[in-house]
């Protein structure tokens, strides 16, 4: 039986700690590799990692990227280009770190445009798919109006009480993404010219009621992509729909990972 908790470990990424979890036990089968949202840490995915390792039969390995959760923080303000940095030069290292060579990158909001990214930018051999969970390809209006809100949500409402119970320092952790976000230079961001470079499949997952995007995001992944894609629109899910929806999700993503099992012959 799989520990609701997972086991906790402690890397060395390019000279400062990176707190992870692991539920299972990495082996033939790709491990999963949780990222998570622009607010989130381990901790924030609550039970999702335990029932989907029991759903898929596979290790789910998770980790506070820096500045989030119980990892080092770095400097602020966050550079634009912070979930492309993550992307290609953070994450592979993480992967080395933990041993993992192969793996599915399921990711959630900024999470999910950095397995875009990763799958896009660079060769990695040992890649086998991608689960983006309400990703951003680009910058809607809607996303900048609750990104403003959440900003006043920080200032004058209970936010910050909230983080605090998941990120050692909840002001790094909002604020380098809040200030990147709302930066005017942040506007012209998006990163959907990774698509069409992407070469393992895409199952893409998204909340009708998304409050941070709209159903446009996914557009690009069926217009541009060359590797297999799958689409689904949750219905009457927000922001979290692997959260609020998670029968609805693992039932989605489950057969997605047997698949590539499949082809793996594991």
């Amino acid at each position: 039986m799989i520990d609701d908790s997972g086991r906790a470990l402690s890397l060395d990424v390019a000279g400062r700690r990176i707190a992870a979890r692991l539920w299972g036990e990495i082996g033939a089968r790709p491990t999963l590799i949780l990222l998570h949202e622009g607010l989130g840490s381990i901790s924030m995915w609550r039970g999702f990692p335990r029932a989907l390792a029991a759903a898929t039969g596979c290790a789910v390995f998770a980790y506070d990227r820096f500045g989030y959760g119980q990892s080092d923080c770095g400097t602020l303000p966050w550079k634009l280009d912070y979930m492309t940095s993550e992307a290609l030069e953070i994450l592979p290292e993480v992967l080395r770190a933990a041993g993992i060579q192969r793996a599915i990158l399921v990711g959630h909001s900024d999470g999910a445009s950095i397995a875009l990214i990763h799958a896009g930018g660079m060769q990695n051999f040992g890649l086998r798919g991608i689960v983006l969970i309400a990703p951003h390809l680009f910058v809607e209006d809607v996303s900048i109006r609750s990104i403003e809100a959440a900003r006043e949500a920080f200032r004058s409402g209970d936010l910050r009480s909230r983080l605090a119970r998941h990120h050692a320092d909840p002001d790094h952790a909002f604020w380098g993404w809040n200030g990147a976000w709302l930066d005017p230079g942040f506007r012209t961001w998006r990163i959907d010219d990774a698509v069409a470079t992407v070469r393992v499949p895409i199952l893409a997952l998204q909340g009708d009621a998304d409050q941070y995007g709209t159903p446009a995001q996914l557009a690009p992944l069926t217009e541009a992509a060359y590797c297999p894609v799958a689409v689904h629109l949750i219905a009457g899910a927000g922001h979290s729909p692997h959260l609020s929806h998670q029968p609805e999700m693992l039932a989605l993503i489950a057969p997605f990972v047997a698949r590539i099992c499949r082809l793996e012959n594991v």
